[in-house]
């Protein structure tokens, strides 16, 4: 069955010496994995299409199996990110960390626009910690471990919400807090802003702003966090700490 599928470009690998296998993230119909056949060919008319980042429109012989890139047409190159090393670094985790959290062929328009939005913010604007991390705490929840952030953890009270407890799972309130003596204590703006950052979509946040160090911490947590609950290995992390490394 041919289908024409508007999707991200999450991964390529070389398939033979001219051939790509490329995995994409559709608006329609969801995770897909199809071949690129004679993509590595220099004048190849799918190369450009078969690339990470990519946003384009596909034509798609879909099967049970891998399916066959009959037609491309790039839609955004997102070529500000290519030519950014750390974007690059941070953008091929994000891509990957949707690869792992979503499922072939099971549709998720809201997912799918969150991703969207994220690559677009991370290709036009210098700043884009804030949007990853909205991104990320998303696919947290996609993948049934997003933290408890509206309340707390253990005793289920919404106020005097004071730290995030890893090993809980969550928000800890003043109360329960020495549950925990890895918690890390959090402003009440910052446990503010994870509920923020798990319910509301990207296109309703305007101008987002938040000191650097926050921005480190709540970094530095999600990755803490991902590891404890998350259970994917993920190659593009060990590119993101070289990259911190450096800056």
């Amino acid at each position: 069955m041919l289908r024409q599928l508007e999707g991200i470009v999450l991964k390529s690998q070389d398939y033979g010496e001219t051939h790509k296998i490329i995995t994409i993230f559709t608006k329609e119909i969801g995770k897909i994995t199809a071949i690129a056949r004679g993509a590595n060919k220099p004048k190849s008319k799918l190369s450009a299409v078969s690339q990470v980042f990519i946003k384009g429109e596909y034509l798609v012989y879909l099967t049970k199996g891998l399916g066959t890139v009959q037609q491309g047409q790039t839609v955004d190159s997102h070529r500000y990110i290519r030519e950014d090393i750390i974007k690059t670094a941070y953008a091929a985790y994000v891509l990957e960390l949707t690869d792992k959290l979503i499922e072939e062929k099971i549709p998720d328009a809201f997912i799918y626009h969150q991703l969207q939005q994220t690559m677009t913010w991370m290709n036009e604007q210098e700043a884009f910690m804030i949007p990853l991390l909205m991104y990320e705490m998303k696919l947290f929840n996609k993948g049934g471990f997003a933290p408890v952030v509206e309340a707390c953890v253990n005793c289920g009270r919404s106020d005097e919400l004071t730290s995030f407890s890893i090993q809980e799972g969550g928000i800890l309130c003043k109360y329960c807090f020495s549950m925990d003596e890895r918690a890390v204590q959090l402003p009440a703006n910052l446990i503010k802003s994870l509920s923020i950052f798990l319910h509301v979509g990207l296109e309703r946040v305007g101008n987002i702003s938040m000191k650097k160090q926050n921005e480190q911490l709540l970094r530095n947590l999600f990755l803490e966090y991902y590891d404890a609950y998350g259970g994917y290995y993920l190659k593009s992390r060990k590119f993101l700490k070289q990259i911190d490394l450096l800056q």
